[in-house]
């Protein structure tokens, strides 16, 4: 029997870079570099003919950047060689993430051709003074003619990216924002909070800065999303995603659950065969380097490591870490590695057992990066 596997193919371009963006992209490419970055990337893919005969593919994600950017044309080619080179399940997720302002037609039929059966649209904000202030191309209406677009090309499974915590930002606004992404029924939607990263333009800006919402605002905009989206039939299965049932993202829950996966293009990470790396940031180490330089920071996984990420990765998800999974991974009982933890957590109202789950309370979610940060274990 094959093993199961997950691709992520990173395209890194972008019409605008947004003012709060850190992701590795870039703005304005012309079709010859995007022609340059694929035929570098189809040449990285075929570098796996051989590893992958023993391999089905359980999802793929296409990711960015803004990968609805490419020429029309382009993204059949790219999935031409996924194709030549893997063997997709039956029922495989195939998701591709797209902004408004890039989607035609012709191209969302392309997508269909090509297999993609998933689509993630970045919203951010149905408000076009926060759209503005974010630095995207698009406005609500553009956004709504994309996404009914996409329905009419046959769509049937599409998440909206939605953000919460922008300056200057209410929780009455940015309920406004909910409810019009809600009245669409797209089958999922992300809700990430603003996080002001160093080196972009909204790290540099102290009026923007100042205008931030204070932290009990950010959570009571999180609870309000939650109340709101259960009472809409929408499960909160991850600390940032709802799902209608049935539409909970797979590809995510390979990251979130210890999965393998191969990212292929700049920059993209994966887990694969008791290892970790990353291939490399640099644009024209990428596009003129030989295969065998293309991985960086290769870290070989061990128990610890593998513990670790059972954990702080798997308490994202709303069900939580179940006992009887680690002992069968690892040997050991959990509350062999992490008893003392686990009971300061549960005394604090923080940590909760349901079962053979330890999961993060509603209390335990406010503060979950710094809980995670306890179950990290000194390598020996």
């Amino acid at each position: 029997m094959k093993k199961k596997i997950s691709l992520y193919i990173h395209i890194p371009f972008c019409v605008k870079k947004c003012d709060y963006c850190d992701f590795l992209s870039f703005g304005g490419c012309s079709e010859q570099e995007q022609k340059a970055y694929l035929t570098r990337l189809f040449r990285e893919m075929a570098c796996y003919q051989e590893v992958a005969k023993e391999y089905k593919v359980e999802s793929v994600f296409v990711g960015g950047g803004t990968p609805s950017m490419l020429q029309e044309g382009l993204m059949e080619q790219l999935f031409h060689q996924l194709y030549s080179v893997w063997e997709l399940a039956e029922d495989a997720e195939v998701t591709l993430e797209c902004n408004p302002g890039t989607l035609t037609a012709r191209k969302l039929a392309e997508y269909r051709t090509c297999g993609v059966n998933r689509l993630s649209i970045g919203l951010q904000s149905a408000n076009n003074e926060e759209l503005k202030l974010l630095g995207r191309i698009h406005n609500y209406d553009q956004f709504v003619a994309n996404f009914k677009l996409a329905r009419e090309a046959g769509f049937r499974n599409i998440n909206v990216d939605i953000m919460a915590a922008l300056p200057g930002q209410t929780q009455n606004s940015f309920g406004k924002t909910l409810a019009k992404v809600v009245d669409l029924q797209p089958e999922h939607i992300s809700v990430y909070s603003l996080i002001i990263e160093e080196g972009t333009p909204f790290a540099e800006n102290e009026e923007l800065l100042a205008s931030l919402p204070s932290e009990v605002m950010e959570r009571r905009m999180y609870k309000y999303t939650k109340t709101i989206l259960n009472s809409m039939g929408y499960d909160r299965y991850e600390i940032s995603n709802y799902a209608k049932p049935g539409y909970a993202c797979r590809h995510n829950q390979v990251y979130w659950t210890g999965g393998e996966y191969l990212g292929f293009g700049l920059g993209a990470a994966s887990y694969w065969n008791g290892m970790r790396f990353e291939n490399t940031k640099d644009w024209e180490e990428y596009l003129s380097g030989s295969d065998e330089n293309l991985r960086k920071n290769v870290i070989k996984d061990t128990k610890n490591s593998r513990m670790e990420e059972f954990m702080f990765l798997g308490l994202r998800m709303m069900q939580g870490v179940s006992k009887i999974e680690f002992e069968m991974r690892f040997g050991i009982p959990m509350t062999d590695i992490y008893g003392t933890v686990i009971q300061d957590y549960v005394e604090q109202g923080f940590l909760c057992w349901d079962g053979e789950y330890l999961k993060l309370t509603e209390a335990g979610i406010d503060v979950s990066n710094v809980i995670m940060a306890d179950f990290l274990l000194d390598e020996q």
